[in-house]
């Protein structure tokens, strides 16, 4: 039986309380039955390696990262905080109130 990590109190980039979290699959599902990505990660792996994201921090990983991306190289939460984008973005929205809702332009790529 697979294990999901425990959903903590907070957004697991931002650290944000009292606001909802998401489920975001480290390794994109849409990728799950490429031929790379069953070689490199275990079924197991796939399914439960998810991080508990705010919704702010959770659209800006989708709109600055493309799927392969996160698969090949942004598959972990240290890896993910560690982008000098996301950084930046996790930085600014950290002492927003738990509603605010940030606008994002349209991705360009």
């Amino acid at each position: 039986m697979l294990t999901l990590p425990r959903k903590p109190d907070a957004c697991e980039l931002c650290a944000r309380k009292t606001v909802p979290l998401t489920k975001h699959h480290l390794i994109p599902r849409t990728l799950h039955r490429n031929k790379r990505i069953r070689k490199r990660f275990t079924k197991e792996q796939c399914l439960t390696q998810i991080a508990w994201l705010c919704m702010p921090c959770h659209k800006s990983i989708h709109r600055l990262l493309s799927e392969k991306e996160m698969a090949a190289d942004y598959f972990t939460i240290t890896a993910l905080a560690h982008h000098p984008d996301i950084a930046d973005f996790v930085s600014w929205i950290k002492n927003k109130p738990a509603g605010f809702k940030p606008k994002f332009s349209r991705r360009t790529n």
